[in-house]
């Protein structure tokens, strides 16, 4: 890549250019379009996904599609009157209030830092090196997500080197680049060292049991234990959180997502009386739009605000949250993580090479890439990965499979596809 390349591509963020590029597959893959397009051919795409896509993300492909015409020169054919009238169009036939993942309550985040720490301290007893770490990583990842109010990208972006403990009040941590940072400046936020569920002492831990010294501070940790040197997938994290959250004994865990921290941590606040200025400087917003969608529903009928006017004796007499017990910690299960191998075989006789390798390259960057799989040979057709052993395999694994063959299916390829167990019986096809 050359210097120039390389400033054009830091100027846009990491998270930006992969959901464009994620959008520009869809059309391609799914949409069966071909670029640079016409108007009429992105109204038709449009109207086809309508039904099943959302606006919001149907208005993000179409900033997507705007983005890739002006970069390489071609005329942007979103910005014709019949793209804006069908958008409106399908907002009017397909209105839809917007989806917000449920805020993790004070309450959840105790019963969930409670068992992560037991569930540290159970695999430490017994050896169990792999799960110890996971859970000291799953632990910090938790209380740094909800108590910083970080969204998903920003966890992912924190590297050790930039963390710095102030014994006795808090941790400091350098983003140099955030959502809200436009002129890439770099941003310090501070995160304080609290009584219980504290983020600091979680974060320590980890990078104790971890001996990270530099780069990625959340990164995935196979059955062995062998933390990698790359950070976690940002399509791996609502997964991840849903999987701890149902070991943890949360109830309808499928409601949660990265956001849940973000939002947890903005209602909690308000509930507490922190005034909407005060919680814009701390979590990092600019315009109180932004702010109100997270602290929206928060009170929604002022149940809370009244039934506090009605009953502000007994208000009084009740204990501090800092009295509030400790919820009591479930049993720490070990879940032991599988090794699998995915093989991949693509056939289309009219196809090119080069045809070949452009439909290999999207089923390794759509499906494989957010597990982390490793490619194990030179054709490309075997593939390395890990997943937990638990209830959710069989599921995660014919999502995969499934996801495969579609994509292949889309571009007139037929696909072998198989995963199997390493070093077991199992087979899934």
């Amino acid at each position: 890549m050359s210097d120039l390349d390389r400033y054009l591509d830091a100027a846009t963020r990491e998270n930006t250019r992969a959901s464009y590029a994620k959008a520009i597959r869809h059309f391609e893959v799914e949409g069966e379009g071909l670029l640079p397009a016409t108007a009429d051919q992105v109204a038709k795409y449009l109207a086809r996904f309508a039904p099943t896509l959302a606006v919001s993300t149907l208005r993000q492909r179409v900033a997507a599609l705007s983005a890739w015409h002006r970069d390489h020169g071609f005329p942007d054919p979103t910005k014709a009157p019949v793209v804006r009238k069908v958008l409106k169009g399908i907002q009017t036939v397909h209105p839809a209030a917007p989806r917000q993942a449920a805020p993790l309550q004070l309450r959840l985040l105790g019963q969930l830092a409670d068992w992560l720490d037991e569930a540290a301290r159970w695999a430490g007893s017994r050896g169990d090196v792999p799960g110890e770490r996971r859970h000291r990583r799953d632990r910090a990842l938790v209380l740094m997500g909800f108590w910083r109010a970080f969204r998903t990208d920003e966890l992912l972006r924190l590297d050790v080197q930039n963390l710095t403990v102030v014994e006795g009040q808090g941790m400091t941590c350098l983003l140099p680049q955030s959502k809200g940072d436009r002129q890439a400046e770099g941003v310090t936020f501070r995160v304080p060292a609290l009584s219980r569920w504290c983020p600091v002492e979680a974060m320590v831990d980890w990078l104790t049991v971890s001996e990270l010294t530099t780069g990625p501070v959340f990164r995935s940790i196979d059955a062995h234990g062998v933390i990698s040197t790359d950070g976690l997938h940002a399509n791996s994290i609502p997964r991840l959180l849903r999987e701890i959250f149902a070991r943890a004994g949360l109830a309808s865990p499928e409601q949660y997502s990265g956001h849940s921290l973000r939002r947890g941590f903005a209602q909690w606040a308000n509930a507490q009386g922190w005034d909407l200025k005060s919680l814009m400087e701390y979590v990092g917003w600019k315009d109180v739009s932004s702010a109100m969608r997270y602290l929206d529903g928060a009170d929604p009928f002022a149940k809370h605000r009244i039934e506090a006017g009605l009953s502000e004796r007994a208000e009084e007499s009740r204990p501090s949250p800092t009295a509030w017990p400790v919820p009591p910690a479930l049993p720490a299960p070990r879940v032991p993580m599988v090794d699998l191998e995915v093989r991949l075989v693509l056939s289309n006789q009219r196809a090119s090479r080069s045809g070949s390798a452009k439909v290999r390259k999207i089923l390794i960057d759509s499906c494989l890439a957010p597990l982390a799989a490793q490619q194990v040979d030179a054709d490309g057709q075997r593939f390395h990965f890990s997943l937990p052993d638990d209830e959710l395999l069989e599921e995660t694994v014919a999502e995969l499979l499934d996801d495969l063959h579609r994509f292949a299916g889309n571009h007139n390829f037929h696909l072998d596809a198989d995963v199997r167990e390493r070093s077991g019986s199992r087979r899934w096809e």
